[in-house]
C-alpha cells in the first residue's frame, strides 16, 4: 500500500512538473482562456476545469494501459523488462535529469501553436469542448512532456504493473494549473497574473530540484544494478 502511495505521489509530481513547464503551460493557458470565458458563472468555470482535467487523465490512462499492458504481456518484451529494466532505469533517470537541468537540449515543440488552433476550432462547444481540449492537449507531446511521460512515468508504471492508475494520476497533475485557476475564479478572485508569476517561478526551482534528484537516483541505481558496487 505504501509503495502504491509513493508511486502515485511520484506520478502526480511528474504531472505537476509537466504542467508548469513552458510548452505544456502554453496549452494549459489556452485551456484556461477557453474554460474561463464564462466568468459570470464561476461554477461553470470550475466544472469546465474539472472536465478538461478528466480528459487529460483519461487520455494518459488509456495510453498507459496500452503501453504497459503491451510491454508486460509480450513474452519476449516481458522477459527483457524483467532482466534489464532495473539496469536501464538508472541511466534513463540520469538522462531525464540532465534534460530537466538544461544540460541536454532538444528541439522546441509546437504544442502552443497546436493548442491555439484546436481551441479556435472547438469554438463554443462548452463542456464537450473542454473534454476534447483535455484529450487533444494531452496528445500534443513536446520534448519535456515526452521525456517525463515516456522516460519516467511509463518505466514507473511498468515497474509497478500499473498501466491505468499511475498514468491517470499523472494526467490529473498535468491539469493542475487549470484547476487552480478555476478554483480562483470560483472564489471570486479577479487577478490571475500573480498566480501565473508564482507558477513560473515555482517551475524553475521545481525542475532543477527534480533534475538533481533524478540524477542522484539514477547514479545510485546504476551503481547497484549495472556496476554492482553497492549491492
Amino acid at each position: 500500500m505504501i509503495e502504491v502511495l509513493l508511486a502515485s505521489a511520484t506520478a502526480f509530481w511528474l504531472g505537476v512538473l509537466t504542467s508548469i513547464s513552458p510548452c505544456p503551460l502554453a496549452t494549459n493557458i489556452a485551456a484556461i482562456s477557453y474554460v474561463g470565458r464564462r466568468l459570470d458563472s464561476p461554477w461553470h468555470v470550475l466544472l469546465g476545469g474539472l472536465v478538461y482535467t478528466a480528459g487529460r487523465a483519461l487520455t494518459y490512462g488509456i495510453l498507459g494501459v496500452l503501453l504497459v499492458e503491451s510491454l508486460l504481456n509480450a513474452p519476449v518484451l516481458s522477459m527483457l523488462l524483467q532482466k534489464y529494466l532495473n539496469k536501464a532505469l538508472g541511466p534513463l533517470l540520469i538522462l531525464v535529469g540532465m534534460f530537466l537541468l538544461g544540460l541536454i537540449a532538444l528541439p522546441a515543440g509546437s504544442g502552443g501553436g497546436l493548442a491555439a488552433r484546436f481551441k479556435d476550432r472547438l469554438g463554443n462547444r462548452g463542456l464537450v469542448g473542454a473534454l476534447l481540449l483535455g484529450i487533444l492537449f494531452a496528445l500534443s507531446f513536446c520534448p519535456i512532456s515526452a521525456a517525463l511521460f515516456f522516460g519516467s512515468l511509463i518505466p514507473l508504471a511498468v515497474a509497478h504493473e500499473s498501466g491505468l492508475l499511475l498514468p491517470s494520476v499523472y494526467g490529473v497533475g498535468t491539469g493542475l494549473p487549470v484547476l487552480i485557476v478555476a478554483v480562483v475564479v470560483m472564489l471570486g478572485a479577479r487577478s490571475l497574473a500573480t498566480a501565473f508569476n508564482r507558477m513560473t517561478a515555482f517551475e524553475k526551482w521545481a525542475r532543477r530540484v527534480t533534475g538533481v534528484v533524478f540524477i542522484g537516483a539514477g547514479i545510485y541505481l546504476t551503481l547497484v544494478y549495472v556496476f554492482r558496487v553497492l549491492s
